[in-house]
């Protein structure tokens, strides 16, 4: 019996310090991961601006899906190589990749971009997984610019409305939806900065997609956020659900719950490949991210902002045209090292350069000089002559 209990005791004395080492291991890894994504390694609202000014303008029902399979970037690059290997749009839906993935597959030319541009992608993943939020205010913000520019209007191809202060795009055709195509800097700040009158088009549209029930997620900017509609709704839902081809692969009660890929936002980005992506704020780099995977971002610059010609300012009014690198701003940078450099007193000449007042035209007087120059040379030690030994004690 004393055995019995003796057993019992140390065996719940052991389960309870196993118990402990778990506790403090959660703990620890939870700490850890909070350290690894901390606020301070989060987008910028510039960045922000930055990654999603090619995107913006997308019709809403795209534009969800873009930013649902950018959390599943190694999806968006598998399904890439498959439709470009099988060309064949119709069999997407059988393949096991995220609905969000199939919906974007339905659009090559977005697909391709996306695949083309890993970085930007997984990126993107990113931002919406960890500030979903921040993303939408972006995307507002730009879209605020385009109108303001005279870029953002309704049309045929194109229903651009406001509801509750939000801007809201959507296809304007029942069977069809066109993917728009711009120059950021063009699209967001106006073509004038570049033409000094505006072009005919600024933002072009290509061959129209079909309309299907992969669209079945939408955009909800008040509680910003993405949500699956499952067709049902007015607007460009009610005009499209008579002509489109329902099926469960993507109107089901399973969807409800959007699905979303967390796991990028540990998946490595090569952050210094954004900088290319800098066509509204051209100083902003990515630096601040290095954290994330400090291994893939080894040379990525932190101190020195690349300077360009012609950058926009982040004054979002106006496009500002920036100064050569010998601008008045570096100048009063190096204004104190020219001063230093003036106040320095002049370089003193060689004693062999200076003129000697003892040393008269006399040539036995040259000699004498020399031989005695000769002589103390002899006298100091050569860099290469042998040392005394040293006594180790």
């Amino acid at each position: 019996m004393k055995r019995s209990a003796t057993f019992l005791l140390i065996y719940f004395s052991s389960f309870q310090t196993v118990v402990g080492l778990m506790g403090m291991t959660r703990n620890a890894l939870a700490a850890s991961y909070a350290e690894e994504y901390s606020a301070d390694e989060q987008f910028l609202p510039e960045q922000l601006d930055n990654l999603l000014a090619p995107i913006a303008l997308y019709p809403d029902p795209l534009l969800a899906q873009v930013r649902l399979a950018a959390t599943f970037a190694d999806q968006v690059d598998e399904a890439a190589r498959w439709l470009r290997d099988n060309n064949d749009a119709n069999r997407v839906d059988d393949q096991r990749w995220d609905v969000s993935v199939k919906a974007v597959a339905h659009y090559p030319s977005v697909l391709y971009m996306m695949s083309d541009q890993m970085d930007w992608t997984t990126a993107l993943g990113q931002a919406y997984v960890d500030q979903s939020t921040a993303v939408m205010t972006s995307i507002q913000h730009l879209r605020a610019l385009a109108r303001s520019a005279g870029n953002l209007a309704t049309n045929d191809l194109q229903e651009v409305s406001t509801t509750g202060g939000n801007i809201e795009i959507f296809p304007a055709q029942p069977q069809y939806l066109y993917v728009p195509s711009y120059d950021p800097a063009m699209a967001y700040f106006g073509p004038s900065s570049y033409f000094g009158s505006a072009p005919a088009n600024v933002i072009f549209f290509g061959a129209p997609f079909p309309i299907g029930a992969w669209l079945n997620h939408g955009c909800d900017w008040r509680r910003h956020r993405i949500y699956y509609h499952g067709w049902r709704g007015d607007g460009w839902i009610g005009r499209s659900r008579p002509i489109i081809q329902i099926t469960n692969v993507y109107v089901n009660n399973r969807l409800a719950y959007v699905r979303i890929n967390r796991n990028v936002a540990r998946t490595r980005v090569n952050y210094s490949d954004l900088n290319r992506y800098n066509s509204i704020h051209r100083e902003v780099t990515y630096g601040n991210l290095i954290a994330r995977n400090p291994k893939s971002n080894a040379n990525i610059d932190t101190a020195n902002t690349p300077k360009r010609k012609g950058h926009l300012g982040t004054d979002h009014s106006q496009m500002e045209r920036r100064q050569p690198p010998t601008s008045t701003k570096e100048s009063a940078a190096r204004e104190p090292e020219r001063a230093a450099v003036q106040r320095a007193p002049q370089k003193q000449p060689r004693e062999s350069q200076r003129p000697n007042p003892d040393v008269s035209n006399d040539s036995g007087q040259r000699d004498r000089k020399a031989k005695g120059r000769a002589a103390e040379r002899k006298t100091e030690p050569s860099a290469n002559s042998p040392r005394a030994p040293v006594e180790i004690r």
